[in-house]
């Protein structure tokens, strides 16, 4: 089982990286876990992908995503205007899978760091692709040597007061045209975002305060 932390538990070794590089800080409330690249892709620009996921409010969630490495070999798609986009898999893009447990049903999230996005809904797994009718994400993008953010707060048509479970991933594209595939675990074989050995994470519903 890949580790999880909560903001109350502090531990400086990130996982696959150097030893003088530290983990975020993650934000009180919020559970942070580290992406692991797929054995068969090569990284080499990437030192590590940290997540922070939140349930902010009913039916919302928020996810930041922290990539550390040398970001100017990777090939970052230009800001665009924040619009649904098909195959943003393609190229760089953070994905995350959110199911509600018992129903084997799923939503997968596409986010680019043009801003650009995606959701589609399925019915188990990779059955009954279709749209998911949700409004637009917030997305935000900020960058600093050597560091890329990007955070978005998704409303999603899901059961608001029930578990979650995630599986966050992305694909990483270097200005080789060399793509790397990380995720919270791998199941044996090629990258499969969809599998059931992906959905790691798990979010309980929102508290009431």
């Amino acid at each position: 089982v890949h580790p999880s932390f909560s903001a109350k538990e502090r531990s400086d070794a990130v996982p696959g990286t150097h030893k003088h590089e530290r983990r975020p800080e993650w934000r009180d409330g919020a559970k942070g876990v580290f992406l692991v690249p797929h054995p068969d892709t090569p990284r080499a620009a990437v030192a590590a992908i940290a997540v922070e996921a939140t349930r902010p409010a009913p039916g919302r969630l928020t996810l930041r995503y922290i990539l550390t490495g040398d970001v100017s070999a990777l090939r970052l798609p230009p800001s665009s205007p924040q619009q649904r986009t098909d195959d943003l898999w393609k190229h760089t893009c953070f994905e995350a899978m959110v199911l509600s447990p018992p129903n084997p049903a799923y939503r997968e999230l596409n986010l680019a760091p043009s801003t650009q996005w995606a959701a589609y809904r399925f019915d188990a797994y990779r059955q009954g692709m279709a749209t998911a009718d949700i409004p637009t994400p917030h997305i935000t993008i900020s960058t600093a040597p050597g560091r890329l953010d990007l955070q978005a707060t998704i409303t999603l048509d899901l059961p608001p007061s029930a578990l979650w479970r995630l599986g966050l991933s992305a694909v990483i594209e270097e200005t080789s045209g060399r793509l790397s595939y990380w995720a919270l675990a791998h199941p044996p074989g090629r990258p499969d975002f969809h599998h059931a050995d992906c959905f790691t994470l798990e979010l309980p519903d929102t508290e009431p305060s």
